[in-house]
């Protein structure tokens, strides 16, 4: 297992998250709070980008990018990214949420501040989400305010001043026509991501407290994760997306989970414990394929998330700042590869059939005349049998 661990030449490391750009380059944003000494700021927040290495399972050693947030907008709180890689959205801990525009090309970029006007004065935003699809931005604040957007001319779809007591996690389901929700409470809702009408209110036992909630993201398994608390016990909840019930539950991890992310591809669970631990299971399965014992010893891990292309997660917290840590998983065919494997099988079928043919029985031989001599079949196209004498046939030519 490979790890990075950042340096913090500002305060702590508040939050992390993955920004997609194209042909599988991947780069990662880090949000750091202000360094306070006393009641004064010695070093304002900031916002990094770093670029990442596949190679050495590593992000760069300086940012490609900073930006400095202004000391009226406070720390950040939580970031979402939009699929397409090229905006972000971080909330501040003096309420609102800031947009922010990465352009620039591969080496060389500049993160822009832009107007948000239906968040600007928000409040605080507990957690942020984009559709999958990146035509939605929804957001959770700890007053219990629900807000669903269109993106990107920000038409307010649902602005809900009572979806929860407090919101605690949210989620866009694979075809983005679902949001899940959760509460402070342990209660969990559903919502129609086109209009915003509430579908259902998850089921649960009386001593189970809903958390945190992720939806399948494979394309075949429609269901929706959520970790729950069962007195002392941990414990997954898994429902059908179609009906809305509880299909069962598993237990992945001894502790309480802090984080959860479901990879890209929907392969692969993780949870990210209070004390630093991180658990990946296979969906299929949901046995545990990775275990990091204390990746971030003591430590509540802040935020968890896949790499878009490759087994490697990105995890922060406030002790130790931000890791990369590639996944001990088994590995997958490459495209080239499967390709590689066909035509072998193919090559291997037609030397097979060769063999087969040389060495049959009179049987499966065609019945040949007296002196004629049977052909000579090559591999690789054409025949070995030697043109026909026509003089033998006495033909006058």
């Amino acid at each position: 297992m490979e790890i990075e661990e950042a340096s913090r030449e500002s305060g702590h490391v508040v939050c992390g998250s993955w920004i997609r750009r194209p042909k599988k380059v991947n780069w990662a944003i880090i949000a750091k709070a202000a360094k306070r000494r006393g009641s004064s700021v010695s070093s304002p927040a900031l916002l990094h980008i770093f670029s990442f290495d596949p190679d050495t399972t590593s992000l760069s050693s300086s940012p490609l990018a900073t930006h400095t947030l202004k000391e009226s907008d406070g720390d950040p709180v939580a970031i979402s990214v939009h699929p397409a890689g090229d905006y972000f959205v971080c909330s501040t801990s003096k309420g609102g949420c800031k947009l922010f525009e990465i352009v620039g090309g591969a080496k060389v970029i500049t993160i822009l501040a832009k107007e948000l006007p239906p968040l600007e004065n928000a409040g605080l935003q507990k957690c942020m989400a984009f559709s999958f699809d990146g035509s939605k931005l929804a957001t959770g604040g700890v007053d219990g305010c629900l807000r669903i957007m269109a993106w990107p001319n920000l038409r307010v779809i649902l602005d809900e001043s009572k979806a929860h007591k407090s919101i605690r996690d949210m989620d866009f389901s694979l075809d983005s026509e679902f949001l899940a929700t959760t509460s402070t409470d342990g209660s969990a809702r559903v919502w129609k991501g086109e209009d915003g009408v509430p579908l259902s209110t998850l089921e649960r036992s009386g001593d189970e407290s809903i958390e945190l909630c992720r939806f399948s993201k494979d394309g075949t398994k429609p269901f929706l994760f959520c970790t729950a608390q069962r007195g002392d016990t941990p414990v997954v909840n898994v429902y059908d997306i179609s009906t809305w019930k509880k299909l069962g539950f598993k237990k992945l991890s001894k502790k309480t989970a802090s984080t959860l992310a479901v990879s890209l591809d929907g392969k692969y669970i993780a949870l990210g414990g209070k004390d630093g631990d991180v658990s990946v299971a296979e969906v299929k399965t949901m046995e545990i394929y990775h275990y990091s014992k204390r990746l971030h010893l003591g430590q509540s891990i802040a935020s968890l998330e896949f790499c878009p292309s490759e087994r490697v997660m990105l995890t922060t917290s406030s002790e130790w700042g931000e890791m990369v840590t590639k996944l001990s998983v088994p590995k997958e065919w490459k495209e080239w590869q499967i390709y590689a494997l066909l035509f072998c099988l193919f090559f291997a079928s037609v030397v097979a059939a060769y063999i087969f043919f040389e060495n049959s029985d009179s049987f499966w031989r065609l019945p040949m005349g007296k002196d004629q001599r049977r052909p000579k079949i090559s591999l690789f196209g054409g025949s070995s049998t030697p043109p026909e004498d026509h003089n033998k046939w006495n033909l006058d030519l």
